[in-house]
Order: C-alpha cells, then sequence, then structure tokens
C-alpha cells in the first residue's frame, strides 16, 4: 500500500478498514490518542524526519510538519521515525504537538564524548539485523547489534543475506550454525535478493507489525528492503568486486508498508553500534553466561580467579567458548563506561574498584619481587 493511495478519512476508528491499520494504528493506539482527538489534533505515524521536520502519515494522507513543539534537550526524547504523532492540522505550516509513549525503542550511543544515546527506530516488534555472508562473518559485531536489539524491547531476528555467495550447502550450514550459537533464542535465517531464496520465508515472518532493518554499510540492507517491497524503492548503486561491499544512498530512516502486510523502516549503514545502558540487553544475547553466573559460589563473581566459578569451570571444561566469555567481558565493560557518564554513582564505584585493583596489583607485584613486607 503506498502512501498516495490512502483514502481521505479523519475517523480513528481503529479497525481493519482504517487507513493507518496498515501502518500499525490498533485500538490500544486509539485510546492513547483519545486525548489529543478531543483537542482536534490528527493521528499519524512519523515516516520520515530530517531537519526539525518531518512527514507524517495521516488518514489524509502524508503532511510535511514541523517538530519545533517537540524538540527538548534530551535527545532520546525527539521525534523518531515510527512515532505515532498528534499532528495540529490547522495552520500552515502544520506541527507536531505530541507524540504517543513508545512501546519500544531503539536506541544507541553517539560517538560524541558526552555519550549521548541516539534513538534510530520506536515502536518496532522486529529487529532485522543484516549480515552479509560476502565477507567473513563478525560474530562480535552481531552480538552488539543483538544487545541493542533486546534491549529495546523488539524480537531480534539475524538475516544472512547474499546467501548465494555461498554455493556449499553444507558450508551455509556451517555458517548459520555459528550465528545462532552467537544469538541464543533468535531466528538465523539466510535469504539471496538475486535469486530470491529466503526472502518469502523473512516477508511471513515480518508480516505483523513494524521491523527495522539494521547493519553496517555494504551489508544489502537496501536491497533486501526491495525484495521485500516488491519494487525498487530504495536506491542501490552496483557492488563493489574486491570487496563485496554495497554502496547506497539511504541517508535517512524511512517507514514503509510492505505489500505482505507489516512495516518497514530501513536505515543508513551504521558505521559504529555503541551500547547504551544495555546491561539486561547483554544479558539475553549471553543467556548461557548468565545461566551459568547464577551457580556461582559467590553472587558478586567476576569471573577473573574465584573459586568456586561456574562460568570458568565451563571454560576450563571447554563448554564455554572462549570467545565468547571476552565478548562478553567487552560488551559489560564497555556498557558500564557508557552509563557511568551518566551516573555519578556507579562512577564512583567503578573509580573505588579501580583504586583496588590497582592496589592488589601493586601487592602481588611487590610479593612476585620478594619484597612482600607491609608498609605502615
Amino acid at each position: 500500500m503506498s502512501h498516495a493511495s490512502l483514502h481521505t478519512s479523519s475517523s480513528t476508528t481503529s479497525d481493519a478498514r482504517h487507513p493507518l491499520a496498515p501502518y500499525g494504528w490498533d485500538e490500544a493506539w486509539e485510546a492513547e490518542f483519545a486525548p489529543y482527538a478531543a483537542q482536534g489534533l490528527l493521528p499519524g505515524r512519523v515516516v520520515r524526519v530530517d531537519r526539525g521536520q518531518c512527514d507524517v502519515l495521516t488518514a489524509d494522507g502524508v503532511v510535511r510538519a514541523d517538530t519545533t513543539y517537540v524538540t527538548p534537550h534530551d535527545p532520546l526524547r525527539v521525534v523518531c521515525t515510527g512515532d505515532w504523532a498528534a499532528v495540529d492540522p490547522a495552520g500552515d505550516p502544520q506541527f507536531v504537538r505530541a507524540y504517543l509513549p513508545r512501546r519500544t525503542a531503539f536506541v544507541r550511543s553517539t560517538s560524541s564524548s558526552r555519550s549521548e544515546g541516539q534513538i534510530l527506530a520506536a515502536n518496532v516488534d522486529h529487529a532485522i539485523i543484516a549480515v552479509s555472508l560476502a565477507v567473513e562473518l563478525d560474530l562480535g559485531r552481531i552480538e552488539r547489534f543483538l544487545a541493542l536489539a533486546w534491549e529495546s524491547g523488539a524480537q531480534p531476528l539475524v538475516v544472512l543475506t547474499k546467501a548465494d555467495l555461498v554455493p556449499d550447502a553444507t558450508g551455509l550450514s556451517y555458517l548459520v550454525d555459528d550465528v545462532e550459537t552467537t544469538a541464543p533464542g533468535v531466528q538465523v535465517l539466510p535469504v539471496s535478493s538475486a535469486t530470491g531464496d529466503g526472502v518469502d520465508v523473512l516477508a511471513a515472518v515480518v508480516s505483523g507489525g513494524t521491523s527495522v532493518l539494521l547493519g553496517v554499510s555494504g551489508a544489502g540492507k537496501s536491497t533486501l528492503a526491495n525484495a521485500l517491497l516488491g519494487a525498487d524503492v530504495m536506491a542501490v548503486q552496483a557492488i563493489r568486486d574486491v570487496d563485496g561491499k554495497g554502496r547506497h544512498t539511504t541517508t535517512t530512516r524511512n517507514l514503509l508498508a510492505l505489500p505482505g502486510g507489516g512495516v518497514l523502516i530501513d536505515t543508513p549503514g551504521l558505521r559504529g553500534v555503541g551500547l547504551w545502558d544495555a546491561e539486561a540487553g547483554v544479558g539475553q544475547v549471553f543467556s548461557e553466561i548468565e545461566e551459568l553466573a547464577a551457580q556461582c559460589r559467590f553472587h558478586d563473581c567476576a569471573h577473573e580467579a574465584e573459586p568456586g566459578c561456574a562460568v570458568l569451570a565451563a571454560l576450563e571444561e571447554g563448554a564455554l567458548p572462549e570467545r565468547r566469555l571476552e565478548s562478553y567481558r567487552k560488551l559489560l565493560r564497555e556498557n558500564r563506561r557508557i552509563v557511568a557518564k551518566t551516573d555519578a554513582r556507579l562512577r564512583a564505584e567503578i573509580g573505588r574498584e579501580w583504586r583496588l585493583r590497582t592496589a592488589q596489583g601493586r601487592a602481588s607485584m611487590e610479593a612476585k619481587r620478594g619484597g612482600g613486607g607491609r608498609r605502615r
């Protein structure tokens, strides 16, 4: 269903005949919107945001609206693609007066020294993480994307794109197994936009609800979006022969209705995916380590040298890959640093831990040198 095909209606009934139903409008959103409807405002879904303005899909079509009234200092509270907005139909230009509380939000940290969060998409049900098979798998990066996806409240799905470049079925199955081990509880689907293999399965998965398409540049996101949409909606340039990375022109996040049902938000290639207060998401990605940690002798076990550590025992037995544990530690450390930048109490706690470890390290070095006498 294209934007232009919406029939004119200012009704806010939430049945399947409502023109916003294909974009996710339901009875719960209608109930949330009731106070704004009483003020004469119109509901609409934000399909694109750029430079302080946004395109909002309403029952009367797409309107260009100013976001001045809802542009707070907190970057996590700005209007975002996927938001349900309350638009003032009067005046020129039109304004977004408010947006409804988000059910889910996909947030990453920026590269700013202040470590601000950046919201990429709102009210998302499925987070599709596109990973190209044209290059070597980066399992650590997949784990990072998964942590953010779980933290957002959406259900992650890993799509291995360009599967036609792995002609050997056995080799492809090994790659799928590697990713499935990295992504417990997550469906892993090999897809080829060139041959169409797997596209119908993916379309069926995302036919209910809103999906956001994530991945680094060259992951094949725009080509995959075109395959799902059944048209070359997203411009895609030729693939470079040297490294197999696609170069596309997607620079904003766009929300589009899928012909088989559901809504897709396509995003630009992400150069970096920093964590943003994603401890629960990290725990979900490494659920097997969290389960082992619950069996440790000490509840505050750091899984480094403590006696009775179930995590280290699994590592020594070969039941837990060392790469998984190192990735788990790395993401937790990174997340703590991010949170500490805005949490003075946690900052002080990390400082105390650092000073204690420094003192322990100094004492250990003195003992090794044979000068273990205590200073007074």
